[in-house]
């Protein structure tokens, strides 16, 4: 056991009474003052974004975070709040100047889990339902990541990081201060962090006040569970006799997991100390294994193709009886996430993307078949029974994230939070509608396209065409805070927004289209959409403009090389510039040998050379048009010299162009201020130029 995960203590529990909390920097509901009813970046950053519903073990009662932003404080900080299923009730149950997250209800009901660095480092704590009663129960070296308590309530399973064990200790010996890292294997960092610890599960003994007697399952061992860098504590999951835990791995490191998306699923008996492989031979990603209630079955979600992380993500259903393995979703060409057991064991309920949207569905064991339960133009990411409901988390372009109750049997939905209500009935927001066109290979291709509030078709707005990045995943009706159509449509601005070759939800065959074609017919596609809406008498042909992050920005590039004067403007974030300097720059291997088809060096091989023939600074002689190019130095995926090097190609080329660089950002915008300063730079930009 590793000694920096065993410091706990008997007598870390507190009195059961409420400590007098700190109110110091506490963040509430912001109190904007408007001035006109259209979005503006305070008003994005002032919504409250609901997040992580729980269902009481009664089914009756939900806890859920809202975190609100301090513009002045540069930061955001969560709450708890619990609600009844029927809307009714509603409480705020912390308030506290520390946020308060993996909040779970305890197996009887009677207490609130959470984690909360009040302590000094991230601990387990409890509190009563209804927010009094605090009560810190783990006080663990380090802090912890997450946990979850025994069906039993007799232990709980939480996660830590444990230090890598650095080889090269003996070179760094009487040098404290020296900063190098010295490296001699791949995925020595990932999106934004630096490999310095692996995740490790922890199984503790429980009473109600502590834990003790604490044992690391993957004591010695050099990977990650939950994986990173977003696994969390739905890859790990008690069967309902608290007996055995089924985790989530990728058990290799260095170049192999950096070649490699495949991940396994495994089974640690409490009992024996063993652990089981129960995914081998699926080679792509199985990930966040839950067992059915009457632990008859393990559900998951699984990619069946190595190396390639947008494969179809598949339902598969395993007897644990007889180890047999079914593909549920055999005949769904559709992804399945969120997975959730109905309380008899008969039903898996889960959500997919399909045509733009994100829907509730639900598979039936008995006979195998699949039944969409909600349609309309939203999306449901999460998903959970309680009683004869499913409490579900929803959004549209116009709405950010709140819980509705969904009727199982018709798909009826019933709102029961309001969280933003006051602020939206002062904000008016742009109409959104879908739009099949024809690609130019006679394709049918769906295209959003978002209006500005008070639309008036006999006048002509400015446009801009939205290149989505990924370059695979969902185009759907997400409430982003930072690439927010809204935000965009509120500065008289349409967008068109085209699920061109490589989004998710038309079937995989269309997703798949763009690998090995970033060039290509996506490309056509973005033209296709922006050549159709320039037909529109409202659309200002002459003032039109193209943005996207990541592989939206990879498009910007690209079109600014192609456009033939289409284009007044572009924007390009964290965008990919220069292939072969991208392949050798990030992280994720896998990502690149699929999608460019392999390395720059292997010339006979066809899809590489032309995914580099067509890299976008081989077109940079073509630019001629202004150019906001904007990129954060934490950003490992896609590294902030792709940025520079486009900014510095476009000022020697005399290309008016602007380099916003942000050197304590990743690949997003996380920080309220420096949000702020991205959305007042991009509609400076586009203001200038297209208006």
């Amino acid at each position: 056991m590793l000694p920096l995960a065993m410091l706990i203590f008997a007598s870390c529990g507190q009195p059961e009474k409420s400590p007098k909390q700190n109110t110091e920097n506490i963040i509430d509901k912001p109190d904007l003052k408007l001035t006109s009813d259209r979005m503006t970046p305070e008003v994005l950053w002032a919504f409250g974004r609901v997040s992580d519903p729980q269902v009481s073990p009664d089914g009756k009662t939900i806890v859920y975070g809202v975190s609100y932003y301090s513009i002045e404080q540069n930061k955001g900080n969560r709450d708890l709040y619990t609600v009844d299923t029927d809307g009714k009730n509603q409480k705020r149950i912390t308030r506290t100047a520390k946020s308060e997250y993996n909040a779970i209800w305890r197996p009887d009901g009677k207490k609130i889990g959470f984690l909360t660095s009040e302590s000094g480092s991230v601990q387990m704590w409890e509190m009563n339902p209804d927010g009094t009663g605090r009560r810190q129960i783990t006080n663990i070296d380090g802090g912890i990541t997450g946990f979850k308590y025994s069906p039993d309530q007799k232990k709980i399973v939480y996660t830590k990081e444990v230090p890598v064990n650095n080889k090269f200790k003996k070179i760094y010996e009487g040098l404290p201060k020296a900063s190098g890292r010295l490296i001699d294997d791949l995925m020595y960092r990932h999106w934004d962090t630096w490999t310095d610890s692996w995740s490790h599960v922890f199984i503790a003994d429980y009473d109600g006040t502590k834990v003790w007697n604490d044992k690391d399952i993957l004591e010695g061992e050099e990977w990650d569970a939950p994986m990173k860098p977003w696994g969390g504590m739905e890859q790990i999951n008690w069967s309902p006799d608290s007996k055995k835990l089924a985790y989530t791995s990728k058990k290799m490191k260095g170049k192999q997991y950096s070649l490699s998306t495949n991940s396994e699923n495994y089974i640690y008996d409490l009992e024996t100390g063993k652990t089981v492989n129960f995914t081998k031979g699926i080679m792509g990603f199985d990930i966040a294994p839950v067992y059915s209630p009457d632990g008859k079955y393990i559900a998951w979600e699984s990619m069946e193709r190595d190396g390639y992380e947008s494969d179809k993500n598949r339902l598969f259903v395993m007897n644990t009886e007889t180890g047999e393995k079914t593909y549920a979703t055999k005949d769904f060409d559709q992804n399945v996430g969120s997975l959730q057991w109905s309380a008899d064991s008969k039903s898996i309920y889960f959500t997919s993307d399909v045509k733009g949207t994100f829907q509730i569905y639900q598979y039936t064991m008995n006979d195998g078949k699949i039944r969409k339960i909600t349609e309309g133009l939203h999306d449901y990411r999460t998903v959970t029974p309680a009683g004869d409901k499913l409490i579900a988390t929803k959004q549209t372009m116009a709405l950010p994230t709140e819980l509705f109750a969904v009727d199982p049997a018709t798909g009826k939905a019933q709102q029961i939070t309001f969280t933003n209500k006051d602020l939206l009935a002062k904000i008016e927001m742009g109409k959104t509608e879908g739009r099949w066109m024809k690609t130019k290979d006679g394709k049918d291709m769906l295209t959003w396209i978002i209006y500005p509030p008070h639309f008036d078709p006999g006048k002509k707005y400015p446009t801009l065409l939205y290149c989505k990045g990924g370059p695979q995943g969902p185009l759907s009706q997400s409430f982003h805070y930072r690439w927010n159509y809204q935000m965009m449509v509120a500065n008289d601005y349409i967008v068109v927004a085209p699920n061109r070759r490589g989004v998710s939800g038309f079937g995989q065959a269309w997703q798949e289209e763009i690998s090995g074609d970033y060039y290509g017919k996506s490309m056509q596609d973005y033209l296709t959409a922006i050549d159709e809406m320039a037909k529109e008498p409202y659309v200002d042909e002459d003032h039109l403009g193209a943005i996207g992050a990541s592989a939206g920005g990879y498009a910007v590039y690209y079109l600014a090389g192609i456009h033939n004067g289409r284009f007044k403007a572009f924007i390009a974030h964290d965008g990919i510039f220069n292939e072969e300097a991208q392949y050798l720059e990030t992280e994720e291997m896998w990502f690149e040998n699929w999608d460019k088809g392999g390395a720059f060096w292997e010339f006979d091989n066809k899809t590489a050379m032309e995914s580099y023939k067509h890299s976008p600074h081989k077109l940079v002689q073509n630019w001629d048009t202004p150019i906001l190019i904007i990129h954060g130095e934490k950003d490992y995926r896609v590294v902030y010299t792709q940025g520079m090097t486009a900014f510095n190609a476009a000022v020697l080329l005399d290309v008016p162009a602007e380099f916003l660089y942000f050197p304590d950002e990743n690949h997003w915008v996380l920080q309220p201020q420096n949000a702020i300063l991205w959305q007042r730079t991009f509609f400076d930009w586009l203001d200038r130029w297209l208006k």
